[in-house]
């Protein structure tokens, strides 16, 4: 029975320790793409969403303000299409 034990001890920590990295990874690039936004070589919008794709996968607030960004994409993009077929066809 020890050695069961042992390995589900050894299989938590190691879930333990790849949370710990993919949250440490995630406010890691999301601070690079917040720094981004300020620095001319640096794609800050897109880091940013990066960022919140990896704590996304943690964090509910994250995959919320994921989400967010995501719809206000969409809504920019149809209006972007939708204002290009209706210039074209006038």
């Amino acid at each position: 029975m020890q050695i069961n034990e042992d390995k589900k001890h050894a299989i938590t920590t190691l879930q333990q320790a790849k949370r710990v990295v993919r949250i440490v990874v995630g406010f890691t690039v999301l601070l690079i793409g917040i720094a981004g936004l300020f620095l001319p070589f640096l794609q800050g919008i897109v880091t940013i969403l990066v960022g919140l794709a990896i704590l996304a996968t943690e964090f509910v607030w994250a995959r919320k303000l994921f989400k967010r960004f995501k719809d206000g994409a969409n809504v920019v993009k149809n209006s972007i299409f939708n204002n290009t077929k209706k210039d074209r066809d006038a």
